[in-house]
């Protein structure tokens, strides 16, 4: 199967497509990674979205809107992808699609949902191929949280029969697949640990007007603010039991404000030092407290935009304590690509009506197969049928 996989993350820095060439499903999948490309998101689009999020700005018909914007943006960068790179061979366009509010669990006003945006049929309509959608759905309809589903692809590609491996992925939220040596699928473990460049990103663009710590230079050269920190440490979703979810709705612009609010005697520099060690507390505490039950772990394999942050590697191995922190790139891999090509991975499973979800990291009662399918649309026998 030829695939693209599509990914645009709450870290809202850009889409991410990856041309994957995928042999076989499930356990015997073989993926090779063809093309890569990640498009900016542009400035106008990342405020609508972060507006969008908000609960106390967004209105029911920016929403709509901006659904079919994002197919907008999504698909003409599909299509602009496949003429780039001469790519006429397409199964299937994999979209994860842009998250605006995740609901993990049932209150008394809400019944537990999630909502992606970024409108297939748009995407099919602009690129011309199949589009795969909506992955997370049916596994919270099976009662599951509808994340993370990405752990279902780390077992297939990534365990070890003598290893005790950790993926970390950090983007704009961290989340952790723990694949001990030798792990069947019902033993593997997965969750998001909390925020990853999320608060990060945020402190930059309130103290720096600029979109990310590069290499983790600023939170170097800051101070730990240890108030602060102990605070942040006390946050419940921290030591919560897994499975967990998190996402922009508990860790993104409103939260930030409120620290930068209450803090605001403090420098840019220190605040962004203090928020890296965060991120890096939370991932180390989650893997002490969940994910070394059978045996500590021997590689922490780093993808995402925080793999580039040498700072923030060097605090996740003072805080763990032991073993060896490496990025995708160590054992061959692209950590930025990850992500989509997990995506085209999970539409492949799609395509071959083979369950995709992980009950063991999900909390779903049931294994299912994923994603809703828009057919492509034939331009010619279109205007043909006009």
């Amino acid at each position: 199967m030829k695939l693209i996989g599509l990914m645009s993350g709450t870290s809202l820095d850009g889409l991410d497509l990856a041309y994957c060439d995928i042999e076989g499903y499930y356990l015997s999948t073989k993926v090779k990674l063809i093309t890569y490309e990640e498009v900016k998101m542009p400035s106008d689009l990342k405020e609508k979205i972060q507006h969008a999020c908000d609960i106390h700005g967004a209105h029911v018909d920016e929403i709509c809107s901006l659904n079919f914007e994002l197919g907008h943006w999504f698909g003409n960068a599909v299509h602009a992808f496949m003429k780039k790179h001469g790519i006429t061979d397409v199964d299937a366009v994999c979209s994860h699609g842009q998250t605006i509010y995740h609901i993990p669990h049932a209150t008394d006003r809400f019944v537990s949902s999630t909502l992606q945006i970024g409108e297939p049929a748009v995407i099919a309509w602009l690129s011309g191929c199949q589009v795969i959608s909506d992955f997370r759905k049916m596994d919270m309809a099976a009662g599951g949280e509808g994340a993370p589903l990405v752990p279902y692809v780390d077992f297939l590609l990534y365990r070890d029969a003598s290893l005790n491996r950790i993926l970390l992925n950090i983007g704009g939220i961290s989340n952790i697949t723990v694949l001990s040596a030798g792990c069947l699928e019902e033993q593997v473990q997965a969750f998001d640990t909390g925020p990853g460049n999320m608060l990060i990103d945020e402190a930059m663009r309130h103290y720096f007007h600029t979109e990310y710590d590069r290499n983790g230079n600023t939170g170097r050269g800051g101070q730990l603010i240890i108030p602060l920190l102990e605070e942040l440490k006390k946050h419940p979703y921290v030591d919560a039991l897994p499975p967990k979810s998190t996402g922009r709705e508990m860790f993104g612009r409103q939260f930030a404000d409120d620290l930068f609010r209450r803090y605001e005697k403090e420098n840019g520099e220190d605040m962004v030092c203090t928020l890296t060690h965060f991120t890096a507390y939370c991932n180390a505490r989650n893997i002490h407290r969940y994910a070394e039950k059978d045996g500590l772990v021997d590689q922490l394999i780093v993808s995402g935009g925080g793999s580039h942050n040498s700072f923030l590697r060097e605090l996740l191995l003072e805080y763990l304590g032991h073993g060896t922190v490496l990025t995708q790139e160590d054992l061959g891999f692209n950590s930025d690509a990850k992500e989509a090509v997990a995506f085209a991975v999970l539409g492949n499973e799609t395509l071959h009506s083979h369950y995709a979800n992980m009950k063991s990291a999900t909390g779903a009662s049931k294994s299912v197969i994923l994603g809703n399918i828009t057919p492509k649309v034939n331009h010619e026998t279109t205007e043909e049928m006009e």
